[in-house]
């Protein structure tokens, strides 16, 4: 009976345990604790486009906060609610190795921001990863820093970009240095894994 006791007692610390090795295993990767940033509109945001990437960088133990204009509950096309982390006046780019600019309508909102456009250059001074997927290129187009760039953006906005000086690819995503654009909703998986990429070669990671 004491060994039957003794066993079961194994067993429950090894249970007890288990928990704890596992959180301290998925917390190991070169990545674990590098901050991303990614900018929605208040309304209209696209779902997938801020989904599928934060999902994607949250796997490999990135943080990622959601910036907007409000910090009550944003709303995405498709019916998403989320309610973001800081107010885009609140974001300090040095606390961040990636800012990304998310799309859908909504994102239009940000196209000439005086701050949107000044996080974009602070951004890119500072070395880190400037994203943006869908209509959101545009804002980084009107911010002049796609001017010489390859870059890419939803079909309708193809001209906006050309007239800004970008070069326009017409890339599912497109990369070029530390900025990175894609399509539209059907890109945002591989618009994260470019992210990701990006991060895991970027000397910028904290």
């Amino acid at each position: 009976m004491t060994r039957i006791k003794a066993f079961l007692v194994a067993v429950l610390i090894v249970l007890l345990l288990l928990p704890l090795g596992c959180k301290k295993k998925a917390a190991q990767g070169p990545l674990t604790g590098v901050k991303v940033a990614m900018i929605i509109a208040a309304k209209d945001f696209r779902d997938e486009e801020l989904l599928r990437p934060k999902e994607v960088l949250e796997a490999q133990g990135i943080k990622v906060l959601v910036v907007s204009t409000t910090k009550g509950e944003a709303l995405g096309m498709l019916g998403a609610k989320i309610k973001p982390d800081l107010l885009l006046s609140e974001l300090r780019v040095d606390d961040y190795a990636a800012i990304i600019f998310v799309g859908g309508v909504g994102a239009s909102q940000y196209w000439d921001d005086p701050l949107a456009h000044k996080i974009c250059h602070e951004a890119l001074e500072k070395g880190k990863i400037l994203g943006a997927i869908c209509i959101a290129p545009v804002t980084l187009a009107n911010a002049g820093v796609l001017s010489g760039k390859r870059a890419t953006v939803f079909p309708t906005e193809a001209e906006k970009l050309k007239e800004k000086g970008a070069i326009y690819t017409g890339a599912k995503v497109e990369r070029d240095g530390n900025l990175i654009t894609a399509s539209g909703p059907e890109a945002a998986e591989d618009f994260g894994k470019a992210i990701l990429q990006a991060l895991s070669s970027s000397t910028n990671t904290r």
